[in-house]
């Protein structure tokens, strides 16, 4: 036994005797024969478990390497997971061979083997890297007899395959490890009918001895089934190998309890399995280091004498081999050339390499395009046309049919020899070959043809347009995703104008690309070709631009909406709108809504995005506003291009939902914080996870990094009382903060560095010094919160947030619905402002400029306030529900906002602020009276507009009261409209001259909500307290209805005189309006009711909750008929349908449930999430539902209206 494993023993050796029992680990040992039976007697004669466990130990000490491979995988089988991690780095290596080798280094056994199991032979050109072949060899074993998933993950092109073949090559592995052989299957990126096609002919080659053949199977969970039966009865003990895996859902296929090696080039692509999982990482191509071993093994000199240029050199190659060992050979005859082949390679001046004696081409290019020369002039031509090819695509044959006019059998023969001569690289991905050139090799051709590449992109779109006409290629066509990606671009290259634009503002290709590949593609193709697109007008581009950033995040849902119904929705002087009309125009049968009053609307957001499943809980800019990072509950984090949304990264970044993220100040960095109170540093390019730092003992809410470069600090604070303080180049925390005495909710530095400011539950800000981690101030943000008779510790007050002035003199405090402005060096309050009586702030930030603060708030919108004029500046309204996050661009011109709608939203600031849009609230009312629509809306809660549906007509608006308006409504003969104000005031006005008739002021708080009754002569209301008030405002007598505990809810008139109430409290009661008593009171539920709705008959009604639950209750009986409990969120809506028999509720976790009505039994189930794609179906919460007339169709409400058709 190896010295290192003996040693790995005896250091563990009172840990495994405490713990193991001998029987079970004994039993696999001696199926594994490497214990006697007489050796078992042995040790089963000893007294006691600990006595055995020693015996055993001692035995095994005796043995050889084999021995520690097996006691390590019996302890992995038996559960001792621990002890077995405490022995795996003592792993002895296996041996590259067993003295059997042939000459090449394999015995007969294990080509047999290989050859059986289609592993690819070794390549001509083979660079051996025996670390990381033993890496992989190591990992193998650690999967024992277990099943499991080795990693081999890297960058494209690093060499995974042949690594990981060659590693396949160990006669001692394949026997001990893989009795029953490999079995190799290149993957690639795959759609699910190729990912069968893959699983068909690998069940094919299983069977290929057996004596019945069976059909193919059928789908994915058939080749699946049929699979693990293969893996398991005919081939037990045996590897699968899946080479090149792109998507997680694909592992979902090969997940049969079996052991299975892959290559990927991501990381987390085994997140989506179960089972044991181990890893190997590949650098990227060549390492650096084998480049520099090449050159100076040509140039006969040590690494460490080579010249400087040797490092540039070894990048300019792009790890290529090839490429290192010819610019070794010239160097060998010309030492001094080090910068002049540097440059030329820069440059892509592939002539100026010129001819080394013992070399046999006159120059790089000369060595680069022999082969190209060899070839008779037709093959020329072609290989020319390769010049337009796009960098890092692997091209399907069918383009090439395409473009050469050819059968995929000629296609395949001329490109087959390109690959033959090593002009192209060949994949086989699926149901047809994928070709691609090396980036020299494409530098070269570019170079080279520089003066036709115009013509050859030309010729490509020409052949493209000859082919499809006037049809566009389907998602079953192998070349379909090319065209997709590339048209425009060859359109760009050729210069062919018209094409373009009729190509990029065309509905049509922008629903069947974005249905495709997503809309980021097409907004950075945009950008990208602009100067092309603008030549005429930039009008139009910009139009389609703007339509593509504002509706991206509804486009890359599935199903896929109506991209003509979008298209209407724009402004009438957009071309995407007049499109859009002529499409419906022409559509029959097909049913479009157009919106009468959208000039009153305006879009003020530059891009919407949707990067998580799930509420994301924060996003940030990095310093060069070019990139955007983002977290939340689905645990991800997420990198995108500000300009487009075009995603960079995408990590599974911690157990847990992710609370915070942030750039290190030159944006190398992102650093994130979890409620798996861990904090993680990745690097914002590779995604490769820098440091975990796991000393919070509780969940971890902000992270923040300093400001300045140079220096990589991060201040993190937690549910544990605590803010830490971290220099990424430590491993442990520098400074701990400790005084503030509950939860840390938010941190940041001061913008020079020097403080760190934190904020807590305990009510208190606190200033502290960065350096020595001291306090220095903390100032009491719940004294401004008490009441005169309140003592300071009766209050409680979460501080949220808190955020620096530019130059640090100043910092704003958020708690509960108050801006709180401090003074830092005093700690004086400079000045407050009450943002919202009806919602929280759930954060701030102040603008670079300093005037201008922006809040996030609860009730799904942001606001802009001058913090010196203390006046609102703009209102900002687009998410769908609650907004966690707002955080300005480093220079001040961008703000982005993230939301519980899964949307990232990023706004202009100067456009914001100057826009003279005024807002409709979304209380409104609305009255149809012979023929006419009547909408009497809320104008920026300052004045009442009476609109004419039918025309978008302002029939009349009225004078701003001195308070903001609130709630509204119509009386039914549009006589009369009345409104409630936030003071508490009510009054009612006559819609023919807007002269206010009555006023009278009804409450303390906001007015929620009023309505008229059917004679006009009484307004009911209600506001944010307990009690109703019936006010005959001709007669000027007022009723109130006094009863429930808490704030109403709502209500709704009955018949006879009746109303039906519901409220905070849990209750829900019925009132006789003219007397004031209540006549039904409904216990209804131990939660807020949300809603209630009443049957068509008036028999019942119906109540939901917070409290997770909906019933249905009798109004003659006053009992409850059926309690409905199978809703995991709170039940926000409900409604029955016109015949009585069905009753929809909506929840908050998006889902929908239909019951029976007679039963109280569920009937359908509408999940948030398709099961096919993933996809939810409402922005968040179930907001309204309504049945059609015939109760056959139920339309819901929340972030989107879906239609469910009831069966």
């Amino acid at each position: 036994m190896d010295v290192k494993s003996r040693n790995y023993l005896l250091m563990n050796r009172q840990a495994l005797e405490k713990d193991i029992k001998t029987s079970y680990i004994m039993d696999h040992m001696i199926s594994d024969e490497v214990l006697t039976l007489q050796e078992e007697e042995r040790v089963k004669q000893q007294n006691t478990q600990k006595e055995r466990a020693a015996m055993l130990i001692n035995i095994i000490l005796t043995k050889d390497n084999n021995s520690y491979r097996s006691f390590y995988n019996a302890l992995l089988h038996e559960g001792y997971r621990d002890l077995a991690a405490l022995l795996q780095d003592g792993i002895p290596a296996i041996s590259s061979g067993n003295g059997k080798s042939s000459m090449d280094g394999m015995t007969s056994y294990v080509k047999t083997v290989l050859c059986e199991g289609g592993v690819p032979q070794r390549p001509v050109v083979f660079v051996t890297r025996p670390k990381l072949v033993d890496a992989i060899k190591q990992k193998l074993c650690c999967l024992g007899s277990d099943p499991g998933w080795v990693t081999v993950y890297g960058m494209a092109g690093c060499g995974k395959t042949v690594l990981t073949a060659e590693a396949l090559r160990d006669h001692q592995l394949l026997e001990d490890y893989f009795p029953g052989g490999v079995h190799w299957i290149s993957v690639g990126k795959q759609d699910k009918a190729g990912l069968l096609i893959k699983l068909q002919n690998l069940c094919s080659r299983l069977e290929h001895d057996s004596t019945l053949s069976q059909r193919p199977p059928l789908n994915i969970e058939e080749a699946k089934d049929r699979l693990r039966l293969l893996m398991l009865r005919k081939y037990p003990r045996s590897l699968l190998i899946l080479d090149d895996i792109w998507d997680s859902w694909v592992l979902k296929a090969f997940d049969n309890q079996c052991q299975v090696l892959i290559t990927s080039r991501d990381r987390s692509v085994t997140d989506a399995v179960a089972g044991n999982k181990y890893e190997v990482h590949v650098e990227s191509g060549l390492a650096h280091e084998k480049g520099l071993e090449i050159l100076s093994l040509f140039v006969n000199m040590k690494i460490s004498e080579l010249p400087e240029q040797a490092n540039c050199l070894v990048r300019e190659c792009k790890g290529s081999p090839l490429v290192i060992s010819l610019i070794g050979a010239l160097l060998r005859d010309f030492p001094s050339r080090w910068e002049y082949y540097l440059k030329q390679l820069q440059n892509k001046q592939f002539k100026r390499i010129r001819k080394s004696s013992s070399y046999d081409y006159e120059a790089l290019d000369e060595a680069m395009s022999i082969s190209v020369e060899q070839l008779n002039d037709n093959y020329k031509d072609y290989y020319k046309d390769l010049s337009v090819l796009p960098k890092d695509v692997k091209v399907p044959t069918k383009v090439l049919c395409i473009l050469w006019d050819m059968e995929t059998e000629e296609v395949e023969d001329i490109l087959q020899e390109f690959v033959n001569k090593s002009l192209l690289f060949c994949d086989r991905n699926g149901k047809s070959f994928h070709y691609y050139l090396h980036d020299l090799q494409l530098d070269f051709l570019t170079e080279k043809n520089r003066n036709q590449l115009q013509e050859l992109h030309k010729n490509i779109v020409n052949q493209y347009k000859k082919y499809y006409k006037l049809n566009t290629p389907v998602p079953s066509q192998e070349d379909c995703m090319y065209w997709y990606n590339f048209l425009a671009y060859h359109m760009a290259g050729a210069n062919m104008q018209k094409e373009l634009r009729d190509l990029m503002f065309s509905l049509d290709w922008i629903k069947a690309k974005t249905e495709l590949v997503g809309p980021a593609h097409l907004i950075h193709e945009y950008v990208e070709y602009s100067s092309i697109l603008d030549q005429k007008d930039s009008t139009v581009r910009e139009n389609f631009q703007e339509f593509l950033s504002l509706n991206g995040h509804l486009l890359g849902r599935q199903p896929f909406p109506d991209i003509i119904q979008l298209g209407l929705c724009q402004p009438e002087t957009s071309e995407v709108y007049q499109q859009a009309k002529l499409y419906a125009q022409r559509e029959t049968g097909t049913f479009y809504l157009e919106w009468l009053n959208k000039k009153s609307l305006k879009n003020l957001y530059r891009l919407v995005v949707r990067p998580h499943k799930d509420a994301v809980y924060h996003a940030c800019f990095s310093k060069d506003r070019q990139r955007i990072a983002s977290c939340g509950a689905d645990k991800t984090l997420q990198v995108f291009k500000a300009e487009s949304g075009e995603r960079l990264l995408e990590i599974s970044a911690h157990d847990d939902e992710i609370l915070c993220c942030t750039f290190s100040a030159d944006g190398e960095f992102v650093a994130t914080c979890s409620a798996d109170k861990k904090v993680k540093i990745w690097n914002s390019r590779t995604g490769q996870c820098k440091c975990v730092y796991e000393e919070h003992s509780e969940q971890v809410n902000c992270c923040q990094f300093n400001n300045r470069s140079g220096q990589y600090l991060l201040a993190t604070c937690s549910n544990d009382t605590f803010i830490k303080l971290w220099d990424l180049n430590k491993k442990y925390c520098r400074n701990t903060m400790m005084g503030h005495e509950n939860s840390v909710n938010h941190c940041r530095f001061s913008p020079n560095d020097e403080y760190v400011a934190s904020c807590s539950t305990d009510g208190t800000v606190k200033l502290w010094e960065a350096r020595s981690g001291n306090e220095l101030k903390s100032i009491e943000i719940k004294d401004f919160f008490k009441n005169a008779d309140e003592q300071p510790d009766d209050v409680e007050v979460l501080v949220k947030c808190c955020s620096w002035s530019r130059n640090g003199d100043m910092i704003l405090v958020v708690a509960k619905n108050k801006l709180l402005l401090f003074d830092v060096k005093t700690c004086g309050l400079l000045s407050q402002v009450i943002i919202s009586h009806h919602s929280t702030i759930q954060y701030c930030d102040f603008c670079p400029g300093d005037e201008l603060v922006a809040v996030a708030l609860s009730h799904c919108s942001v606001e802009l306030w001058n913090i010196k004029s203390l006046s609102k500046v703009a209102y900002c309204r687009g998410h769908m529900s609650w907004v966690h996050c707002v955080t300005f661009s480093p220079d001040g011109s961008l703000f982005l906002t993230s939301s519980d709608d899964q949307t990232i939203r990023i706004w202009e600031t100067k456009k914001v602020c100057k826009s003279s849009d005024a807002v409709l609230k979304s209380e409104l009312d609305v009255v149809f009276h012979n023929g006419e629509v009547m909408i009497l809306a809320i104008y920026n809660q300052k004045h009442l507009q009476l609109i004419n549906g039918n025309t978008d007509s302002v029939i009349m608006q009225t004078a701003a009261p001195e308070s903001p308006i609130s709630c509204c409504c119509l009386s039914e003969d549009l006589k009369f409209a009345a409104f409630g104000q936030e003071s508490g005031t009510i009054k009612v006005l006559q819609l023919l001259d807007g002269k206010v008739l009555k006023s009278q002021e009804a409450y303390r708080t906001s007015v929620q909500h009023c309505r008229f009754t059917s004679d006009c002569q009484t307004l009911i209301s209600s506001a944010h307290d307990s009690v109703i008030q019936v006010w005959n405002w001709q007669l000027s007598e007022c009723v109130f209805l006094r009863g429930h505990k808490e704030a109403i809810k709502d209500f709704r008139l009955l018949e006879n005189s009746k109303l039906l109430s519901w409220s905070f409290d849990g209750t829900v009661k019925v009132w006789n309006i003219t007397t004031g008593n209540t006549e039904k009171d409904f216990a209804c539920h131990g939660g807020a009711v949300l809603s209630c709705a009443v049957s068509p008959d008036g028999s019942k009604f119906s109540s939901t909750s917070a409290d997770k639950t909906a019933k249905i209750w009798s109004f003659e009986s006053s009992s409850v008929l059926h309690e409905l409990k199978s809703h995991e969120a709170c039940v926000r809506c409900c409604t029955f349908s016109p015949n009585n028999k069905l009753l929809a509720t909506g929840d908050d976790k998006g889902e929908i449930r239909i019951w029976d009505t007679l039963t109280g039994t569920l009937l359908h189930f509408c999940s948030p999430v398709t099961v096919d794609e993933g996809e939810p179906t409402h922005g968040g919460w179930v907001t309204d539902l309504s049945f059609s007339p015939d109760s056959k169709m139920l339309v819901s409400s929340g972030g989107y209206l879906k239609d469910l058709i009831l069966e």
